[in-house]
């Protein structure tokens, strides 16, 4: 069994272990404010949805796993949508909108795209396409983001788990990481997020933490343990910020959302391991939109949760 594989299935069975520390705690944050899609094929269903984000208008983009990208409103009212242009290998694990762009993790192809808001492929702004261990090479590609300067950071896990930095051209500059367990490795670095100090923030998955990284990728701080328990992990897959700096994570494993302060003390929790509403199927991302609305991507119930905290 390779290492995705094994984390794969690590996490598969941490589900049996119902997250129902916070309620019994009563640290509970949040407040269910609709559900919506469904599963299935047609325009607006979903179909094991992977990644999302949102825009400046608060419209909701999802890749799932048919390697569809479609658009919401706020409220799941689909907007318009298309393919990736290849994933019989694979589906995409990522995408984050930057701006004017759609940046997309596109995994089994060892690549990032980037994407107009339209859905226009912006061919010549791609990065990678190759797989290897150099410089500008990939691996499994899980997502994409930039920083205050433009400069892009594109993680990637199975036999690479690291880091890699590129100019606004798409040049490489440096990379960090390796497989592991030690502080500035990782195991699945599934979602980035940099903040507004250009700190970036890695969901390090299946060591159940958080690291934080400057630019050149030097460990600025790091914490989080494995458990269900308040102010513990399980699998840490996607990360948000509100307005107040407050850390806010979907845990896959977990089958919750959990907010933090920066310094890793846990300020509460919502949701739990089920179908019905507020209730979570091994989520793998979540999305804050200008409202303050915290969308979450209920994947394997093939919906989105909207919820305020």
């Amino acid at each position: 069994m390779n290492r995705r594989d094994f984390c794969r299935t690590v996490a598969a069975g941490a589900l049996v272990a119902s997250c129902g520390g916070c309620e019994k705690s009563g640290n509970t944050i949040g407040k269910l404010q609709s559900v919506w899609s469904r599963r299935g094929l047609v325009d607006g269903r979903l179909w094991r949805p992977r990644a999302m984000d949102v825009d400046a208008d608060a419209n909701v983009y999802i890749v799932d796993f048919t390697a569809r990208i479609q658009v919401f409103t706020p409220a799941g009212e689909f907007l318009r949508g298309w393919q990736t242009p290849n994933y019989q290998n694979g589906k995409p694990t990522g995408i984050t909108i930057e701006g004017d762009r759609l940046l997309v993790a596109d995994t089994h192809y060892y690549r990032m795209l980037s994407y107009a808001l339209d859905g226009t492929l912006i061919e010549d702004e791609t990065i990678g396409g190759t797989e290897g261990h150099g410089p500008g090479e990939f691996g499994f590609v899980t997502d994409a983001v930039r920083d205050s300067t433009g400069a892009v950071y594109i993680a990637e896990y199975g036999d690479y788990d690291r880091i890699q930095k590129f100019t606004p051209e798409g040049d490489f500059v440096l990379q960090w990481g390796s497989h592991g367990a030690d502080p500035g490795q990782f195991v699945r670095p599934q979602n980035l997020y940099v903040d507004p100090q250009d700190r970036i923030w890695v969901c390090d998955a299946c060591n159940h933490r958080m690291q934080v990284f400057d630019t050149e990728g030097e460990l600025l701080f790091m914490w989080g343990e494995e458990g269900t328990a308040p102010g513990q992990l399980s699998y840490p897959y996607d990360i948000a910020m509100d307005d107040a700096g407050r850390v806010i994570l979907v845990e896959h494993g977990g089958n919750r959302v959990q907010v933090f302060t920066q310094e890793g003390e846990s300020l509460g929790c919502w949701g739990e391991s089920g179908r019905g509403p507020g209730q979570l199927d091994r989520p793998w991302a979540l999305a804050r939109d200008s409202t303050g609305r915290v969308h979450v991507l209920d994947t394997y119930n093939h919906r989105v949760q909207t919820i305020t905290i």
